[in-house]
This record gives C-alpha cells, structure tokens and sequence, in this order.
C-alpha cells in the first residue's frame, strides 16, 4: 500500500480533532476523501505529508514511516494544499525550476519541466508571470509543482475550488490520467467531483472515519447519490 494510516490521533488541546482513523490507499488507486468543514480533512492530510506531528498513531508513505523517516516519505509526496501557494512575481517555468531545485533533481530539470509542462498543459503560459494567470492555470502551477519530482503519491487538497466547469473538467482529466500510475487522495466538497474520477470514498465526520467503500457499494447501501450518502452519514 502507497499510503497507510493506523489508528491516527491530533489533539489540539482538549479538542480531539482527529480520533483513531485508520485507512490505506493503494498504488494506481485515486480515493475520495470527503466530509464537512471542520471534520479533520485538512489536518489528516497535513500529518501525511510530514507537516504536522500525529499525537498518536502512524503514518507510512510508500513504504516510509513519515515520522521516523520524514525526508524519504516527503519525496514520495506531490502535495497541493487547499490555498495554493505560489510565488505571484516568479515566472512559470522559472517558479518550477525553484521547485526542482528544492528537489535535488539536478541535470534532468530540464526533462521533468518539460514532461510536466505538457502534462499540465502549460505550453503556452511557461513564460508568463503566475500573478497574470487565471485561477485555473494557477492550479495548473500547482499541480505541476506536485508532479515535478515523479511521485509515488499525490494528496490534493479542494484542487478544483473556485474553477469555472471547463477548468473543472481539465483538472479533473489531469488527476484521472495521473491517477493511473500514481496514489492519489483527493479531498474535494464535490460529490459529482468524487463520483467521476475516484473508485472509492473515504468519508470523515468529526474527526471519526464513517464510511470507506467504493462509491457503487455506498450509493447501494445509503441512497441514489454520493450526495445522500453524505448527508446520511454527516448529520
């Protein structure tokens, strides 16, 4: 298993944000990962990627415990936080060759810039500045800073907020056709997003995973739509 989360508990104070949730997320395989705000998304995914410390539990990231081997999970991992940070004045071909130099990929920058370039669909903006470019190719930025490095696994976080349903849809084919040779978790408040691109659904409730099942088998067992099965397990 790419990603594998045993009995994980944050504490933040006497808040129990996260509370023994447990799941794993094959290679190949693109999971939804869905709940209301509030309900410890963020946070799970925030401890995957090394971010924040876990209070308790364990996480392992391509076969590498993030806590006792931090920096070999961290190279497994293309992260695209829900605000997508970027550098307004850098470039976009000059802000991913800073990225790949955070990466140590060395001679073959110019390749994996090229590769995501393309994949991404970023031909005709590399030699724009980020701050001049629609959210959509923003995100575009973003996803690309992911994949520059060829991971394993990729964690995005809401990637679609805010897009018009063209953008929607590229992005969504993007994270379809990584998805067939990556792991990839994807949080999304679109359950049409979900139903589209992800075999399963991960869902969490107040810091407490409710429902982990292909989404078929969920529909099946709760209602016609994701949509239903949210609310049933979410109120």
């Amino acid at each position: 298993m790419s990603v594998v989360v045993h009995d994980l508990v944050r504490l933040y104070g006497n808040q129990c944000a996260v509370d023994h949730v447990s799941f794993e997320v094959g290679s190949g395989e693109i999971a939804g990962f869905i709940g209301p705000n509030g309900a410890g998304k963020s946070t799970i995914m925030k401890i995957i990627c090394g971010y924040l410390p876990a209070t308790s539990g364990s996480v392992s990231v391509n076969g590498f415990d993030v806590e006792r081997q931090s920096m070999d999970a961290r190279r497994s991992i293309g992260y695209l936080p829900e605000h997508n940070p970027l550098y307004q004045d850098m470039y976009v071909k000059e802000y991913l060759t800073f990225v790949a130099g955070i990466y140590g990929i060395g001679n073959a920058t110019r390749q994996r810039i090229s590769d995501v370039v393309d994949a991404t669909g970023l031909g005709n903006e590399q030699h724009k500045k980020i701050g001049v470019l629609s959210k959509g190719y923003r995100q575009r930025v973003g996803l690309a800073q992911a994949l520059i490095h060829d991971p394993a696994v990729l964690i995005l976080d809401e990637p679609t907020t805010g897009l018009d349903p063209n953008q929607i849809l590229e992005i969504r084919t993007l994270i379809s056709e990584t998805g067939k040779s990556k792991t990839v978790l994807l949080s999304t408040h679109i359950m049409q997003e979900v139903e589209a691109i992800c075999r399963r659904t991960i869902i969490i409730n107040k810091g407490v995973v409710v429902a982990n099942a292909t989404v078929d088998d969920l529909k099946k067992q709760y209602g016609k739509s994701l949509e239903d099965v949210f609310h049933t397990l979410t109120q």
